[in-house]
């Protein structure tokens, strides 16, 4: 580290304390050229986790929009924000396997998985909007579906 007042590289540090639940490190530190002393902040830097669309797009991962796409798929249904709030927590930490890209396909499947196991209805209302149904068909097919793995799960 140089030195604000000598411009030299040489000093040692006296203390170091973790700051913001320990994603900053204050460090306070003395020149052993001319004797001063200063304080610097080291900070942990977080690379934004990109999002790559469908159509090759890239944004940056918005916990926010994840949230509401849930909450809107889970409207009129007895779920809890507390519940969508964990659901978005898990998919979150998930993420943390990426290096800083992803395909909005994970994300989604992701989604689908977790709504599967918590709410038929959430599950289908974000599958429709999610795989873009174009039909009826469509619609009829991912419910078809989704009872055929009803009838395994409740045989098994």
């Amino acid at each position: 580290m140089r030195c604000p007042f000598c411009k030299k590289d040489n000093d040692k540090v006296i203390d170091s304390r973790p700051l913001e639940e320990a994603s900053t490190i204050r460090r306070r530190r003395e020149c052993l050229d001319c004797g001063k002393r200063f304080t610097t902040y080291e900070k942990l830097e977080e690379i934004p986790l990109i999002i790559i669309k469908s159509d090759n797009r890239r944004e940056s991962f918005n916990r926010n929009k994840l949230r509401e796409g849930i909450i809107r798929a889970c409207e009129k249904r007895s779920i809890g924000i507390e519940v969508i709030e964990n659901v978005v927590n898990e998919i979150e930490y998930e993420l943390r396997d990426y290096v800083m890209e992803v395909k909005s396909k994970v994300i989604g499947e992701k989604v689908l998985k977790k709504l599967k196991k918590l709410d038929e209805v959430a599950y289908v209302r974000f599958a429709s909007v999610y795989r873009k149904f174009k039909s009826a068909n469509a619609f009829i097919h991912e419910l078809e579906v989704l009872k055929g793995l009803q009838k395994k799960t409740k045989k098994g």
